[in-house]
Formats: structure tokens, sequence, C-alpha cells
């Protein structure tokens, strides 16, 4: 009997010390996993500050329109205008870095679209009135005609400026683009991009090393995107309204009726925008020039010298 309640003591103790070691190594593990995050939390900080100071050297301008305030950047003295709609967490220094080597050739136009960048949120968010908007932004400014270049969900606020006004719009450019269905599709996804609460600083920043796998893009990406913070709303905006809005309002998107030019730029293995899509879709543009890579992402990495020759000449042919 004593073997017994001995054996049983020796037991309950092995039992009690993994259990106190368990604790001890979850406590580590915790200490180890908090002073990671306040380490990334710091760093983190520390870029969104560098970010904002870096914004400032864009020398943006902030206009009043009626839906509210607009913000942008006008450089380039040429001729030929070029307006961006920029891609989903972009804003005018994502729309202006896309063609910032033509400032020397044309005027270009890089405005902050809906609720990005201290542009502000309408109550109707939609491409539509984000077209109109841009419209009423070149009234402001005395331009007549520009070619509108749409970058990634940015396109389908290019699409709808040509479609809706053909007469202000020299030649329609998508690049790395958001895509027309070839056919009213069956169904769609609601909701296309990142869910709010990523749409912040830190969240997207402890999320980079991800960047490659998710979206073909590197993890130094996150320096372009910050500050996240001033982007989100416009960030969630595009996820549940423009993304889908070529799909849930396909019969207004009627691409065969496009009365300008388009140019399409599209790498195969990018990972945000379907190569395959705006392959089939290709039939719908009636005056389209499409240039393909077989790599370099959704930024077209390694291409830069090729795209801007393709710009150049697009543009120099519509001028014929």
């Amino acid at each position: 009997m004593l073997s017994i309640r001995r054996t049983e003591i020796v037991k309950s103790s092995i039992k009690k010390g993994k259990r106190r070691m368990i604790l001890c190594i979850a406590g580590i593990a915790l200490v180890l996993i908090a002073i990671f995050l306040l380490i990334q939390y710091i760093q983190c900080s520390i870029e969104v500050k560098k970010a904002n100071i870096r914004l400032e050297t864009y020398g943006a301008h902030t206009i009043k329109l009626n839906y509210g305030d607009m913000t942008y950047v006008d450089k380039g003295t040429g001729e030929e205008v070029i307006l961006v709609a920029h891609g989903i967490s972009g804003g005018y220094d994502q729309g202006f870095e896309t063609v910032k080597d033509k400032v020397d050739q044309y005027r270009i136009i890089a405005p902050s679209r809906f609720g990005y960048l201290d542009s502000a949120s309408p109550q109707d968010p939609s491409p539509k009135a984000q077209a109109s908007a841009y419209i009423e932004l070149l009234d402001q400014l005395g331009i007549d005609k520009v070619f509108i270049l749409g970058t990634s969900a940015g396109g389908t606020i290019a699409i709808r400026f040509a479609l809706d006004y053909p007469e202000r719009t020299r030649g329609l450019i998508l690049y790395s683009s958001a895509a027309p269905f070839l056919e009213k599709p069956e169904s769609y996804s609601e909701y296309s991009g990142p869910p709010s609460f990523m749409c912040n600083d830190f969240p997207m920043w402890l999320l980079r090393p991800l960047f490659k796998p998710l979206m073909g893009m590197e993890q130094d990406t996150i320096y372009s995107m910050l500050p996240v913070s001033r982007r989100h709303d416009g960030m969630v905006m595009d996820a549940s309204i423009t993304n889908p809005d070529m799909a849930r309002n396909f019969d207004q998107y009627p691409i065969e009726d496009l009365k300008v030019p388009s140019l399409i730029l599209q790498s195969k293995d990018d990972a945000l925008a379907s190569y395959e899509q705006i392959s089939k879709s290709l039939s719908r543009f009636p005056n389209s020039t499409f240039i393909s890579f077989e790599d370099g992402g959704h930024l077209m990495v390694g291409h830069e010298r090729e795209v801007a020759e393709a710009f150049d000449e697009f543009i120099r042919n519509s001028k014929e």
C-alpha cells in the first residue's frame, strides 16, 4: 500500500512538473511574441512617419469639387495630358510614380481617388461618380482632353471615364488593370480586396512577408503603401464597390461601344489582375493594342523600357 502511495505521489509530482514547464514555456513564448510585436510596432511607426514626410515632397494640391476635396499632383508642361487613375492602396503618389519618367514629355495629372490620401469620401463612391469628379477637376484646371491611364483597380474608373466622356478622352491605357468580363458572370465576389481591419498601418506591416506568395510582389512594396491608414476608406470602397462593379453592372459597361483607341499592357504572371480575363475580353475592345509580358508581375518589373516605349508610340499614333 505504501509503495502504491509513493508511486502516486511521484506521478503527481511529474504531472505538476510538466504543467509548470508547459506554463513556463507558454509564458516565455508570450513574452517573446509581445517583444516581437513591440519591435514591429516601433519599426512600423518609424516608417509611417517617413512615409508622411515623403508624401510632402510631391507638392500635392487640394481642390474643392462638388463632392468634396480632391488632392492631386500636377506636373509637367507637355501638350498631351495623362490623367492617372491609381490602383487599390494608392493615392496621388502611386499614380504619379507610375509615369514619373514621362514628366518631361507630358503633363501628368495624378489625383487621389475617393477616400485616398486626403481626398473626400462621397455618399456615392461609384466609378461613374469618380469619372464625373475627374471631369470637374479637368474643367477647373482648364484641360480639354486627356489620355486616361488606369492601373489595377483604377482600370474600372478609366474604362468608365472613356465610356462616359469619349469627347474628353484621347485614348485609354490599361496597365495591369482590372478587366471587363467577356460575358455576364453568373456569380461574383461582393467584396474583392483586403478586409477593413487589414487596411491599416500595423496589420499590413505584419502581413508584408506574405506579399510575395499572396500578391506576387516583394515585401518592400509596403513602403509605397504607407501610410495605409490614410488610404483606408478608399481601399474599402474599392473592395466593396469599384472592384465588383464591372461584374455587378455588366450591362453598363458596353466595351464594344468605346469610341477611343486602347492600349492594354499585362504580365502573364500577374497575381492580382487576371491575365486570362483580360485576354478573353480583348475581342470586346474595338480599337486596341495588346502588349503582354511573360513575367514582371503586377508591377511589370523589368519591363519599364518596353512600357515607356509603348506609351510613347500609342500617344504618338493617337495624335495622327
